[in-house]
């Protein structure tokens, strides 16, 4: 599916309302001014709301992204896309995409 394309202004968050931010962006191609990110660097995840043990496994620490890009790369790697998947550690629940830049769209 067609969506638009990730940078580090994009808002992307854990099940629990943690702000998750990537790692390593690639900065040599910007959208809107903002390098874009890809599939292989994780997000650390910040202000997770999920009690840690023993009620339950403990916050989000970082996501690692599952689905990326199938036809757009930059040096190589895949970059996300608003509708790409991860999944958060160590509780295994996806982190979403609230908001990206909305001029440029991949597949």
């Amino acid at each position: 599916m067609p969506g638009f394309l990730l940078n580090v202004g994009s808002v992307v968050i854990c099940a629990h309302g943690g702000q998750a931010k990537p790692t390593v962006p690639n900065p040599r191609v910007k959208v809107m001014g903002q390098p874009v990110t890809t599939l292989g660097p994780p997000y650390v995840v910040a202000g997770c709301a999920n009690p840690p043990p023993p009620a339950n496994v403990g916050p989000c620490i970082i996501c690692n992204w599952i689905v990326a890009s199938l036809r757009v790369k930059v040096m190589g790697m895949p970059v996300l896309l608003q509708d790409s998947q991860s999944i958060c550690v160590p509780t295994g629940t996806p982190a979403t995409v609230v908001f990206t830049q909305p001029r440029v769209k991949g597949m």
